[in-house]
């Protein structure tokens, strides 16, 4: 009887243990079926324009203004905005007021790639690329609205197609503004300007509007020209309403002419190396955000000019004289020999869709 029931214990085990086996065989039969159905139907994509795209870049922006001018404002936004369209992959690292480099050294450091992004004024680049000297001209522009219709046509492409340095590109113009003439005694005369020095850009085309005024003129870093001024090494200087105002440079000026003589904006830069490095997608984030911020700029620092001016009237710490039309054209016609000193050097494209711009503008409509 106990010999009985001890065989049918045994028997029951090894019918359980059968079980246990055939369980775990079928279940590793369907695992590697499910595994090599997923490895034939589902193959891994491969997606070129997303390569690299969980890599943060870090693009270093440098300039030599202050944070507050139409320049340091408009870098500042730019960067906000390639952070939005980017999700934060690409960071636009901003050093303002030449903590970087200065405005004599931030293009070779842009060439090789010890910065990323500059945006030196015009007269700065005139001398490596000949045709934006039109820029310089004495009154060759009367307005924004003359500057924006220059830019978004054919003698904008010109200009950028004329930046033609190995490993720079060229992206976009930002507006500063018009320039005023300030000194220490009055500029309303033409005959005012003799043996003045003046601090200029190093630009050939404002140093011979200065000669051709009796000037002297002498190239320096802007971020010098508080102390040469307040040291009497140079007479005078022309800048935008924005620049002379958060520089302060009307405490070491006594006289400011509000003469719109002649435009200062800033080419936006950024190392070709770097710009070839960037995938598909982020490029055209950063090409979206340069737009808007160059239409934000251009109404932005008019403004901001405006404000200026009323500011320094407001403190009363210098003279302002407002240019009237008849000294204006005094002042145009001592500087036209300017014109055809530098016509030829500019080139003929370029003068030619310039003066159809003009003739446009200021016909009567």
């Amino acid at each position: 009887m106990i010999r009985i029931q001890v065989w049918k214990k045994g028997e029951n085990e090894v019918k359980s243990l059968g079980w246990l086996v055939i369980f775990l065989l079928v279940g590793m039969a369907i695992s590697v079926a499910i595994g090599f159905s997923f490895s034939v139907e589902e193959p891994v994509r491969y997606d070129a324009e997303q390569e690299g795209l969980d890599q943060k870049v870090v693009i270093r922006f440098s300039h030599v203004v202050a944070e507050n001018t139409p320049k340091g404002l408009a870098v500042a936004k730019f960067a906000q905005l390639v952070r939005e369209k980017t999700d934060g992959m690409v960071e636009i690292r901003v050093y303002p007021n030449a903590t970087l480099f200065d405005d004599e050294n931030e293009f070779n450091a842009l060439q090789s790639g010890k910065v990323e992004m500059i945006a030196p004024a015009t007269s700065r680049l005139s001398s490596r690329y000949p045709a934006w000297m039109i820029m310089d001209l004495p009154y060759a522009f009367e307005n924004e609205r003359e500057v924006s219709k220059a830019m978004d046509g054919r003698l904008g492409q010109l200009l950028f197609e004329a930046i033609n340095d190995e490993n720079v590109k060229g992206l976009a113009l930002w507006d500063n503004g018009f320039k005023q003439m300030t000194a220490g005694c009055p500029l309303v005369s033409v005959n005012d300007f003799r043996g003045l020095h003046f601090r200029i850009m190093p630009s050939p085309v404002l140093h011979a509007q200065f000669k051709t005024l009796g000037a002297s003129p002498e190239s320096y870093s802007f971020n010098d020209l508080y102390r040469q001024l307040e040291g009497g090494s140079v007479q005078g200087q022309e800048n935008t309403l924005s620049n002379i105002y958060s520089k302060r440079l009307y405490q070491v000026q006594r006289y400011m002419t509000v003469s719109n003589h002649g435009y200062l904006g800033y080419i936006v830069l950024i190392n070709k190396t770097t710009w070839d490095t960037l995938s598909g997608t982020q490029q055209k984030a950063i090409e979206s955000a340069m737009t808007e911020t160059t239409a934000w700029i251009r109404q932005y620092a008019k403004q901001m000019n405006d404000r200026a001016l009323a500011e320094m009237k407001e403190k009363n710490s210098i003279h302002i004289h407002m240019q009237t039309n008849e000294e204006k054209e005094a002042w145009k016609k001592q500087l036209n020999p300017v014109y055809y000193q530098f016509k030829d050097v500019i080139g003929e494209p370029v003068i030619t869709e310039w003066k159809k711009l003009i003739a446009t503008e200021r016909s009567p409509h």
